[in-house]
């Protein structure tokens, strides 16, 4: 339990026993009740609003209410001190020995440190990438391979068990312009010139699939008529694809538990399952759609269609889930798939592209409507990243079919590089991503500043043993206001942790291992304007010791951080 769930839970028994003694009613929904750092650390160590947010629906004064809670709190051991300020916030300070229990803490938890039952009995299933099935990943596809990557990783460690999908738009005319180009390198496999004209796939990543087509069919395909080897080509296309796309991906440490083909989906008649249920709840019907705005096109006549009533479920208009061709539309089969995901999952997340933002709304309201509003569902926007060089926007590259293959940023800059700095930002941020201020060794630079700081942590123990300072036990009464400052910070953390999976934002954990490297650094910096500053005291062992312990766990909090990222902790810097 960490220290904020633990005085949470304090707070729960002292308005249990208010409530008791008759100080407040029974029943107040308590969930507006919060305890965490406050504003100004001046002010103290934790604070709370619960006197504010309980005193109208207990029809008592704010300031009252408030003294009997810091009447309460003041009794328990943990606490040094509490006092109301302005109308009724209380704000708290908390003893040395709390602090120092709690260092203790993150060392015996240690990679658990942070860990939380939060999300206990919940399933989540996170649908990230989902990039079609068309070439290789590009760095279009990268921030929010990550966002979605990481954002899992963060909900199983606040307790949810997770599901990681890839979407596999298998089922479009994409697929089909991929199988024509990968027709066209088949026979360039068997000794033909070609060109590749203006709507195919130019990519060159296309001419080892030509070239495994050749060698098993000869050229039986070569004169034949379309109709012949479409399927078969773009069966073929896709599986290579997905084995780039899986390769891709595993560079930056990503694999997904399920892979859903829409073509399946479809073979599998969910998108009539889905409709069934719709219709037997008068959520589809037949209708022709409002004329489009403005002037008509000449061929524009109204068609009935089937119509999903997303309006209802706060949409701008109702949506054909069918062409009048009979198709599905895309609405149509990503409605199904979305039923399908719900079946085994109470809470789903998609991470798509800003330039879906359009379709978020019908998505929303088809989730609302198939779920009878039980699951939660999240869509996370993900802003493009531009990529410089030296302030300079980077060329495409014309192998890969006009542009910059995730896997060779990758090779370039490193996973960890990539992973961190697509943390960097809030997912619906734009974002500059330049090669060579990603690797520069500067605090401007969050990736080696935070890195950074493990590193030198890691030197210490070394350091320690390199100067044969036979190390006692720690002491931990021996840590000042600036180490306490440093415990106070990292104990945080798990509740940045709740704090990002409830809000489903990753980048906070980003944002918190900077503010923490950020005051490693200040502290060992003290050190070079006084030297009885330093972590290694030759001649002190036991204050080493114990400042070797608190920086060791400083290290562990970063380690756990940077899990959650799925970036490693550098021991030594380059």
């Amino acid at each position: 339990m960490s220290l904020y769930t633990r005085f949470t839970a304090h707070l729960d028994a002292v308005l249990d026993a208010l409530e008791a003694d008759g100080v407040l009613p029974a029943g107040l929904n308590r969930k507006p009740v919060t305890v965490e750092p406050p504003r100004d650390p001046s002010h103290g160590d934790l604070a709370t609003n619960a006197a504010m947010v309980l005193a109208k629906p207990a029809g008592t004064n704010p300031r009252a209410l408030a003294d009997a809670i810091v009447a309460k709190l003041q009794a328990l051991d943990e606490v040094e001190s509490a006092a109301i300020a302005g109308p009724g916030f209380i704000n708290l300070t908390l003893t040395d020995p709390t602090w120092r229990a709690e260092l203790a803490a993150i060392h015996a938890d240690a990679a658990d440190y942070g860990r939380s039952d939060f999300g206990q009995g919940v399933t989540v299933n996170v649908e990230y990438v989902s990039a079609n099935p068309t070439g290789p990943m590009h760095m279009g596809h990268c921030r929010g391979a990550v966002v979605g990557d990481a954002l899992a990783t963060l909900l199983e460690y606040a307790g949810h068990k997770v599901i990681r999908e890839y979407y596999i738009n298998d089922a479009g005319g994409q697929v089909d312009v991929l199988a024509r180009s990968a027709h066209l390198r088949y026979r360039e496999a068997l000794g033909e010139t070609i060109a590749i004209p203006e709507g195919l796939y130019p990519g060159d990543y296309l001419v080892a699939v030509g070239q495994a087509l050749a060698a098993e069919h000869g050229d039986t395909y070569v004169g034949a008529p379309e109709s012949d080897w479409l399927v078969l080509f773009r069966t073929f296309a896709v599986a290579r694809m997905m084995d780039m796309i899986r390769s891709d991906l595993a560079l930056l440490g990503i694999h997904h538990d399920i892979f859903s083909s829409e073509a399946e989906l479809q073979a599998a008649g969910k998108p009539q399952q889905a409709e069934a249920w719709l219709r037997a709840h008068d959520l589809v019907y037949d209708g022709t759609l409002e004329a489009p705005k403005g002037e008509l096109p000449d061929d524009w006549e109204p068609v009935e269609l089937p119509l999903f009533r997303s309006t209802k479920f706060g949409d701008d208009q109702d949506r054909p889930i069918k062409k009048s061709n009979g198709s599905w539309t895309y609405f149509g089969a990503d409605m199904a798939y979305h039923y399908q995901k719900a079946q085994s999952a109470d809470q789903l997340i998609d991470i798509w592209g800003a330039d879906h933002a359009g379709t978020v709304k019908r998505i929303q309201a088809a989730v609302a409507a198939l779920t009878e509003g039980k699951a939660r569902f999240d869509v996370k926007l993900i802003q493009m990243v531009r990529l410089l060089r030296d302030g300079e926007p980077v060329k495409m590259s014309k192998r890969a079919g006009n542009f910059v293959t995730l896997a060779d940023v990758v090779r370039e800059v490193g996973k960890d590089v990539v992973r961190f700095t697509m943390l960097t930002r809030k997912a619906d941020a734009q974002m500059d991503f330049d090669f060579a201020k990603v690797v520069e060794a500067s605090k401007d630079n969050p990736v080696f500043y935070v890195q950074y700081a493990h590193a030198r942590i890691s030197s210490l123990g070394r350091r320690a043993q390199e100067a044969g300072i036979d190390l006692p036990a720690p002491d931990l009464s021996l840590l000042g206001t600036a180490e306490l400052a440093m415990v106070k910070l990292a104990a945080q953390f798990p509740r940045v942790v709740e704090g990002s999976a409830q809000a489903r934002e990753p980048h906070r954990i980003a944002f918190y291992l900077n503010d923490l490297a950020s005051a490693f650094h200040g502290w060992w910096n003290m050190g070079n304007d006084d030297p009885r500053a330093r972590v290694i005291l030759a001649d002190d062992p036991a204050i080493t010791a114990t400042r070797l312990f608190l920086a060791q766990g400083i290290g562990q909090i970063i380690r756990n951080g940077l899990a959650l990222m799925g970036v490693a902790a550098l021991t030594e810097m380059q």
